[in-house]
C-alpha cells in the first residue's frame, strides 16, 4: 500500500479549497483509515511511519492520497493545517 505524494496543479488546488480543514499540534498517534483520504497540507511536516518500518516525509504543499487500509503511525514535527476528504 502506498502513499501518493504529488504537487497539486491549479485545477487541484481550486477543488480543494471547499474541503474541510484539520489541524494538529505536534505528536505521535497510530491511525488506520478505513476509507481513502486525499489531502493537501497547508503547514506542516509530517513523517509516516508504515507497517514495514519505512518513512514518508510529507510538508506544506504536498498533495497526498492515504490508500485504504493502510495502518500506519504519525509523527508530526511542526504543527499541521490540511483540507481533506474521504472516500
Amino acid at each position: 500500500m502506498d502513499i501518493v505524494i504529488k504537487k497539486p496543479n491549479e485545477e487541484e488546488l481550486n477543488e480543494v479549497k471547499n474541503w474541510p480543514i484539520w489541524e494538529k499540534e505536534e505528536s505521535n498517534f497510530d491511525w488506520y483509515y478505513s476509507d481513502q483520504e486525499k489531502c493537501y497540507f497547508l503547514e506542516g511536516e509530517v513523517e509516516i511511519e508504515m507497517p514495514d518500518a519505512s518513512k514518508v516525509k510529507i510538508e506544506k504543499g504536498d498533495m497526498v492520497i492515504f490508500p485504504q487500509g493502510l495502518d500506519c503511525k504519525w509523527h508530526i514535527y511542526k504543527k499541521v493545517k490540511k483540507h481533506y476528504k474521504f472516500g
